[in-house]
C-alpha cells in the first residue's frame, strides 16, 4: 500500500499494513506503527516515532528541525502515540537539548489543518486543536483540552486538562484545568461545563468545580488566599485536586 512515487529511506522502520500516498517522503530515522495512513506529499523526517492507527493527511510535515536559533543539529525527537488524526499542512518539530529533547503527542488527538506544534511541546490525550492553532516552544496541553481556531499559545505556557479557548485567543499565561478562556489577551470566562457533561462528570463534580472557579476568580481573594481556600474545598471535591496542583505548579502565572 505504498505508492510507487513515495520516497522511503531504506533505514526507515515501517510496520505492516501502512498506506503511504503519492510523493510522500519518509526519512531514515522514522518509525511508524501498523495501521497508520499517510496522505499525498507528506514529509516525515528526523528522529520521529509514530504509533499505530494514525491518520496523517496530505502535505503534513512532521519531525523537521526546531525553529530555534540555538539548535545545532542534535538528534532530538518527535514522538506521536496512537489513533491520532493529523490534518492537512500541520507542522510538528522535534525537541531541543535545552529542554528534554523531545516533542510529544499522546493518543486519540484531533488535530485540524494548519496547526503548528513547536519544539518541546507536550500534548496529552484526546485533545482538539482547531484549524490554525499555533503552539510556541515548550507549551503543555492537558488531556481533553480544546483549543479554538487561530488560538496562539506563548512559549512555556500550559493549558490544563478539560480547558477550552475561544477562537482567536492569545494565551500569554497558564490556563487552569476546566477553565474557558478567550480574547487577546485571553481571560477566564467560566468553566467548560458542557465539555465536562459530555465526558461524564457528575452534577456534583461540576458544581464543585464551578465553586472552585468562583473562589479563584470571583471572590476577591488574593491568589495565595484563593489557593488556601481551594485546598480546603478539594477535600470535598477530588476534581479540584488537579485544579489546585496546576495552579501551585505554575511558573508563568495563570490567567486572571
Amino acid at each position: 500500500m505504498i505508492h510507487p512515487t513515495a520516497i522511503i529511506h531504506p533505514g526507515a522502520r515501517l510496520a505492516q499494513g501502512l498506506e503511504i500516498g503519492p510523493c510522500s517522503v519518509i526519512g531514515e530515522h522514522v518509525e511508524i506503527g501498523e495501521g497508520t495512513t499517510i496522505g499525498a506529499h507528506a514529509v516525515i523526517v528526523g528522529h520521529t516515532r509514530i504509533g499505530r492507527n494514525n491518520r496523517i493527511f496530505h502535505h503534513a510535515t512532521l519531525g523537521e528541525a526546531p525553529q530555534d536559533k540555538k539548535y545545532a543539529g542534535e538528534p532530538t525527537r518527535l514522538e506521536i502515540g496512537d489513533d491520532n488524526t493529523i490534518r492537512e499542512f500541520c507542522t510538528f518539530n522535534t525537541g531541543t537539548v535545552q529542554d528534554l529533547g523531545v516533542t510529544r503527542m499522546g493518543d486519540k488527538n484531533w488535530i485540524m489543518a494548519y496547526v503548528h506544534v513547536a519544539h518541546d511541546c507536550d500534548i496529552g490525550n484526546q485533545t482538539t486543536l482547531a484549524n490554525c492553532t499555533q503552539l510556541a516552544g515548550h507549551v503543555g496541553v492537558g488531556d481533553h483540552a480544546v483549543l479554538g481556531g487561530f488560538t496562539g499559545i506563548h512559549q512555556f505556557c500550559r493549558v490544563g486538562a478539560h480547558a477550552m479557548t475561544g477562537v482567536g485567543s492569545v494565551v500569554l499565561a497558564d490556563v487552569p484545568p476546566y477553565v474557558m478562556a478567550m480574547g487577546n489577551t485571553a481571560e477566564p470566562h467560566g468553566i467548560n461545563s458542557e465539555g465536562l457533561k459530555r465526558r461524564g462528570f457528575s452534577a456534583a463534580s461540576i458544581s464543585g468545580i464551578r465553586r472552585g472557579y468562583k473562589t479563584l476568580y470571583k471572590s476577591g481573594l488574593s491568589l495565595e488566599e484563593a489557593k488556601q481556600a481551594l485546598r480546603r474545598q478539594a477535600a470535598d471535591c477530588r476534581e479540584l485536586e488537579m485544579f489546585v496542583a496546576f495552579i501551585e505548579s505554575s511558573k508563568r502565572s495563570i490567567i486572571r
